[in-house]
């Protein structure tokens, strides 16, 4: 694609490596080179292999940001395009690097160096490893590095790193639940104290507070100079307050509602919440040898936001419901069943009762058919119709008085 205006395109690419490494390199030929490319650059000896992440004017951006510029000796040459040749030898050397951190590992143990062995590097060659180790102090390796070549038969450099630079390279999941910024996008490690934890009012909790690397985390910068812009209207929390009930000290304060805490010296057992105005009036009252009135009455006047809980509009249930066991709610509920089983067996052998007295006084029950009246004279006893029993015996003996009659 051509620039306005006759401008050429802008020489230098940036190269991602291994574990978001990433460098400059110049293409003096020319090639047609695109965002995605795995190229072949310079090494130090050999060609390393990468993938262009960055081209056009964005690369001078970042120059500009890293103070590079365009004749820097850290600025090397792309060779060319890399030949699937080129891949599978960088692929074979990517698959040993587990493997060589494992015994690399061991060869330390038997040295016995207070070094740790954080990551391993192949050059997209095969022919130089670079091994990542953290230290607390000055460690003499120059025998690990004879029995690390020894062993590997390549050309070994070691490059010492700090704790943040380790967690940047192994990358991770910090408290936010988010990929950590030093593995994405965050570049310059700036120094961080525990003053602003202090001025955005979080609580010295070094468990909190300090990130995957042990040290403290690097977004207490981000929003520090927000804090500091607000806490320019704020009086200074040693300030004490001349009341007519007594000295008042400064316990806490919310920053970006301009609410501050106090409490009388002598009765600390209460907290007074005050406006921001309101201690800046009693401030000026104290500067002209005046005496405020109670912080019981400024507190009166202090008007609070009703605070806006969830509303279930949608139908969602709470996001706590599971933390609280319902086992004696499940209890009580076969309790009850219980108790209804037993008003309703004793109300069926009630019933049961009542229809046994009825029969017995002799009521007809109401489905029962009436009976056939027959006339049959005194003294005889009338014969069933269908008879119950010995109905076998019966059809056996038909059949066989049938059978004498025909065969006489």
């Amino acid at each position: 694609m051509t620039l306005p205006s006759g401008q050429q395109r802008f020489n230098i690419f940036e190269v991602r490596f291994k574990n978001g490494r990433k460098h400059f390199y110049k293409n003096p030929d020319n090639l047609s080179i695109t965002m995605g490319d795995i190229v072949a650059v310079e090494g130090a000896p050999g060609h390393d292999i990468g993938t262009v992440s960055l081209a056009g004017e964005l690369v001078k951006v970042q120059m500009k940001k890293r103070k590079i510029t365009e004749d820097h000796e850290d600025v090397k040459k792309i060779y060319r395009k890399a030949s699937q040749r080129d891949i599978d030898i960088w692929q074979q050397a990517r698959a040993k690097e587990e493997e060589t951190q494992r015994r690399g590992r061991e060869i330390l143990g038997h040295l016995g160096l207070q070094m740790k062995l954080s990551d391993v590097e192949y050059q997209g060659d095969g022919n130089k490893a670079t091994f990542y180790y953290t230290a607390d102090s000055r460690v003499d390796f120059r025998q690990l590095i004879r029995d690390l070549a020894g062993a590997f038969s390549i050309r070994v450099e070691m490059k010492q790193v700090g704790a943040r630079q380790e967690a940047a390279r192994l990358g991770g999941v910090g408290s936010c639940g988010r990929e950590l910024c030093c593995s994405t996008w965050l570049t310059d490690f700036r120094k961080v104290s525990t003053s602003a934890a202090r001025y955005q009012q979080l609580s010295l909790n070094p468990l909190k507070l300090a990130g995957q690397c042990g040290k403290l985390k690097c977004c207490l910068n981000f929003e520090l100079d927000t804090y500091l812009d607000a806490l320019k209207t704020f009086p200074k929390q040693d300030l004490v307050l001349k009341t007519e009930k007594g000295a008042a000290v400064f316990v806490k304060m919310d920053i970006f509602k301009e609410h501050l805490w106090y409490t009388y010296k002598e009765e600390r057992f209460k907290w007074f919440r005050l406006t921001l105005d309101q201690v800046q009036e009693i401030i000026a009252l104290n500067k002209n040898n005046e005496k405020s009135a109670s912080l019981e009455e400024y507190e009166s006047e202090v008007e609070i936001a009703p605070k806006v809980d969830f509303e279930d509009v949608v139908g969602q249930d709470s996001l706590t419901r599971f933390d609280v066991p319902k086992t004696r709610s499940r209890k009580r509920n076969n309790r009850n069943k219980n108790k209804k089983k037993a008003v309703t067996s004793s109300g069926n052998t009630t019933q049961q009762k009542s229809n046994q007295r009825r029969n017995s006084s002799g009521k007809k029950p109401r489905n029962q058919e009436p009976k056939e009246h027959t006339n049959t004279p005194k003294g005889q006893v009338q014969k069933a119709k269908n008879p119950r029993k010995n109905n076998r015996k019966q059809t056996n003996n038909n059949s066989k008085n049938d059978n004498n009659s025909e065969n006489k």
